[in-house]
């Protein structure tokens, strides 16, 4: 059976640079099945649903739906329901969360504020083990459900990583797919022991680069420019490195990439079209996506006054 992950897995498409995008995330548990547009087809009421689509609308803020891994039989599940907001800027990373009774008063929350990285003092901070949360939607793609289901039920039968379900974080040829918090990075085509790797990693504040797709704090360009300045760096340090400015329309961009102890790099990121084409998603007609390429990594040195 061809799949767009088969297609995209033989054509060796690079995953640099290929994250969503969310400085923070709304993350809700809702058990049950999920239709492709889960917010507003699956057991959450719709309307909360569609009011959240439009309260989060250009604040930098991206709503999931999330559950446990395992069987999900059409049932409504329990009478809480955990939620997670976290922000994904570095050196400012944060997890908050509560177990609410009713996902309607998410609406009335200051998504603005959550998108700058400004908690408030939002519910209690999330001080136990990363993250994980695998993207198994199959009535958005079959790939995510084919592969991202075993990966999360073989992640959960560790009984050691914290492993969630989610229903969509784009990339679907890149399955399984995955991303971590607290620190937003994003993550294609993994085993379950490089997931144990990336999340042991995470443990100690640092981040692993192999198969990472980005940082979910930074649009696309920015996102292949840090990881370039990681490769060549071999920096692990999940706040080391910060974005400070992306100039340039599409298709060429300047990257300043700035690191804790006062480094800096300029980096020449260049838009291009994988070829030959391939389905985006299973069932699509084939086409040629986007990718960010790294056409040079330029130390800045500090200028004297």
């Amino acid at each position: 059976m061809s799949t767009c992950a088969t297609a995209s897995r033989r054509l060796a498409e690079p995953l640099s640079g290929t994250a969503a995008t969310a400085r923070t995330w709304l993350l809700i548990e809702q058990p049950g099945p999920w239709g492709a547009d889960a917010l507003t087809t699956s057991h959450l009421d719709p309307a909360v649903g569609r009011a959240l689509a439009a309260a989060t609308e250009g604040t930098g803020v991206r709503v999931a739906l999330i559950r446990r891994p395992g069987r999900h039989a059409d049932c409504h599940g329990p009478t809480t329901q955990r939620v997670f907001a976290a922000h994904t800027a570095p050196g400012r990373s944060w997890v908050r969360t509560a177990a609410l009774a009713d996902p309607a008063s998410l609406t009335s929350l200051d998504f603005a504020a959550l998108g700058a990285g400004e908690h408030g003092g939002l519910w209690e901070p999330h001080t136990g083990e990363p993250l994980v949360f695998v993207c198994t939607n199959g009535k958005r793609d079959r790939c995510c459900a084919l592969l991202g289901r075993p990966l999360a039920a073989e992640l959960a039968a560790t009984g050691s990583i914290d492993t969630w379900e989610i229903t969509h974080i784009g990339g679907h040829r890149f399955s399984p797919t995955l991303f971590v918090l607290p620190y937003g990075y994003a993550y294609g085509r993994v085993t379950a022991h490089e997931v144990k790797d990336i999340v042991e990693a995470a443990r100690d504040g640092r981040i692993t680069t192999g198969n990472c797709r980005g940082r979910s704090a930074w649009e696309r360009p920015a996102q292949a420019a840090e990881l370039a300045v990681r490769e060549l760096t071999g920096e692990e340090g999940a706040g080391a490195l910060d974005v400070t400015r992306a100039e340039g329309p599409a298709p060429h961009w300047s990257v300043t990439v700035t690191h804790a102890d006062g480094r800096a790099w300029r980096v020449a990121v260049e838009q291009g079209a994988a070829e030959p084409p391939r389905p985006e998603s299973c069932g699509r007609v084939p086409g040629s996506p986007a990718r960010m390429d790294v056409a040079s990594v330029t130390p800045l040195v500090p200028v004297s006054p």
